[in-house]
Order: structure tokens, then C-alpha cells, then sequence
């Protein structure tokens, strides 16, 4: 450690009392331990069940924090996987001092589905989870890769186990990312069907394959496009909009418009991935301008930071995003100044 930091070290120490869970607790060839000291900038060591944490006092209480929660998980029967270590790790960092541990505002926002539990893995995602439990109408915002429609689905899937809604019903707007539908080969409906394959792959990421058809074929379970909407009044529902940042102001308005009784709607997008005519408004920009006052709807922001897929994937979010802030200033120096034109 460089010779600044060296006094502003601080050791932690912390027992674990079941030493058959050590193993998977530190990870094949202590692997989960590699990632806490490269992730948060300390040194773990272990001695039989005991752990030393050296590092800044936030950075160990942050890494015992992380031990803690994991600890707890395999506690409960509970897998620990790489994502669940990086989960626990941005949980942390994000972590009031002497505020709620790690493990308690997983487990207050963990999602029940019939084939797994969903625990949030940073502190958006735990936000995300509670909102949408709390509000009628939310808006999760952000780039790819974190969680917007996975936990919305999850949610809604758990909600509809539960009983507190009669159906289920995810819906995307079915605009062309560079091809063109009616050269697709096939009827409306397989056409239409790679626009929604992301909806059914988190539906059978928590529910049995059998399930998931029986409650399609019965109408519990709806997968359509947005044009699919128009005209209904959805009552006793759990509707998502995916790729929403890809509706038009006149589409947004009418999906929203189709919320009933005791029904719950989550629109989801990224407004960075337009898909959209050069020129055309999103109507997911419109929506977050038009309805920001009105306190009974919610809005997450999501960061890069909060980009739970692979980490190199954060790394792509990351260099995309500072690409594009150097062309916007770049462009801005182009511009000709005051006094300049007519030369």
C-alpha cells in the first residue's frame, strides 16, 4: 500500500461460525475474496474461520459488510455466485454508514418466483423492486444490462402467484432496428415474435415451461406488441411496456391510458437506443417530461454503475457513453460563434 495510505489503514476482523460454508464463502481458490480486494482496495486475509479485512475504514467495513450478506445467503440455502458478489460489492458501496446491512436491503427487496429468488444487485435495483411494489405507474430509465425489465418481470410474476393481479400482459413496440417486418418470412405472429423474445425469456427464467404455456393459452399471461393495446381498459393487470424509449408521444399516451383498477404499469427504456425516424420524438422522453410532477408516478434512474450483466459489458456502456459526450463536444466547438458568421 502506498506510504499515505499505509496510516490511514484499518483492520477489521470477523468470525464465521459454520465452517463448512467457508468454501463456497471464499470461492473456488478464494476467487469471491480476489474480486473484494480488487473491487474495493483491501487486503483479506483467513486464518480457520476467522477473517482480517485491511484497507481505508470504509473500504473494510464495506468488504465485511459483503462477507456478511454473502454469509448469509448460503446460510439460508442460498447459491453464491460471481453476480452475487459484484451484487453484494455495489450494494455496499452504496450503503448508508450505520444504514440498513447489506444482506437486509437485499432480502427487503428480494423477488419470490416459483424457480428462483431474485435478489437486487445494486442499490437502484433494490429502489426499482420497492417502487414498483409501492406506485401504480413507474418508469425504470437507463442503459442495458440493468435489470429494468428482468426485475419488472419478476415482480410482476410474483404478484400474479400471490393473487394480487388476475393477468399478466407485456407488451413492446415492434419498431425495426434496421430490418424491415414484412420481409420476415412467416404470419403477423411470427413475425412479430423476436420483438418479444426477451419477455419470454425472463418469463421462463421463473417460471416452469409448462406454466408459462398453460397461462399464455388460458390468458393469464399476455405477450403482444403495443398496437395490440389500443382500445382496451386493463383492469386487475400487471402491464409492462419494454423498449419503451421507442414508442411515439401519441403510443406512449395511449398505453398509459389503458391503466384500470387495481392494475400496475412499468414502463421501461433506455433513451440513449432509439430506434425511432431521424426527427421522430420518443414518447418516452415526452412521458418523463409531461408526467415528472405527478408525485403518484415513479421514476428510477438507472447508471452504468448499475449495469449487473458482465462486467465487460459495464466497460462497453462506459466507453459508448464517453464517446458520445466527446462528439456532443466536438460538435459544440464546430458551431460557429457570435460575431463569426459572414466572415
Amino acid at each position: 500500500m502506498p506510504g499515505g495510505a499505509a496510516s490511514t489503514a484499518e483492520k477489521v476482523v470477523t468470525d464465521f461460525s459454520d465452517n463448512s460454508l467457508l468454501p463456497e464463502l471464499f470461492g473456488k481458490h478464494d476467487s469471491n475474496l480476489a474480486l473484494i480486494e480488487k473491487r474495493l482496495v483491501v487486503t483479506v486475509s483467513t486464518r480457520g474461520n476467522r477473517v482480517s479485512i485491511m484497507g481505508p475504514a470504509v473500504s473494510a467495513d464495506a468488504a465485511k459488510s459483503v462477507l456478511q450478506a454473502l454469509y448469509a445467503r448460503l446460510k439460508r440455502g442460498q447459491e453464491v455466485a460471481p453476480g452475487d458478489v459484484e451484487g453484494a460489492i455495489r450494494l455496499a458501496e452504496g450503503r448508508s454508514p450505520g444504514g440498513a446491512s447489506v444482506d437486509d436491503v437485499a432480502q427487503q427487496a428480494v423477488v419470490r418466483t416459483r424457480k428462483r429468488l431474485i435478489t437486487p444487485r445494486s442499490p437502484k435495483q433494490a429502489e426499482y423492486v420497492q417502487r414498483i411494489r409501492e406506485s401504480e405507474v413507474v418508469f425504470g430509465i437507463g442503459p442495458a444490462g440493468t435489470g429494468k425489465t428482468y426485475l419488472s418481470v419478476a415482480v410482476a410474476v410474483e404478484m400474479l402467484l400471490q393473487g394480487r393481479v388476475d393477468r399478466l400482459i407485456l407488451s413492446r413496440p415492434a419498431v425495426e432496428a434496421g430490418e424491415r417486418i414484412g420481409f420476415l418470412p412467416g404470419d403477423l405472429r411470427e413475425k412479430i415474435d423476436p420483438y418479444l423474445r426477451p419477455l419470454y425469456d425472463a418469463l421462463h427464467d421463473m417460471l416452469p415451461g409448462e406454466q408459462v404455456a398453460k397461462a399464455m393459452e388460458s390468458g393469464d399471461i399476455e405477450v403482444a406488441p403495443l398496437a395490440f393495446m389500443r382500445g382496451r381498459t386493463l383492469a386487475n393487470s400487471f402491464i409492462i411496456l419494454d423498449e419503451a424509449q421507442n414508442t411515439t408521444p401519441m403510443q406512449m399516451k395511449m398505453f398509459l391510458t389503458r391503466l384500470g383498477e387495481n392494475s400496475r404499469m412499468v414502463v421501461a427504456g433506455d433513451p440513449s437506443q432509439i430506434d425511432l425516424p431521424l426527427g421522430s420524438r420518443s414518447g418516452m422522453r415526452d412521458a418523463i417530461d409531461v408526467l415528472g410532477k405527478i408525485p403518484e408516478v415513479g421514476f428510477v434512474h438507472f447508471g452504468e454503475e448499475d449495469v449487473v450483466r458482465h462486467h465487460l459489458v459495464t466497460r462497453i456502456v462506459q466507453a459508448y457513453n464517453e464517446n458520445d459526450r466527446q462528439r456532443q463536444v466536438a460538435q459544440v466547438a464546430k458551431r460557429p460563434k457570435n460575431g463569426d458568421e459572414g466572415g
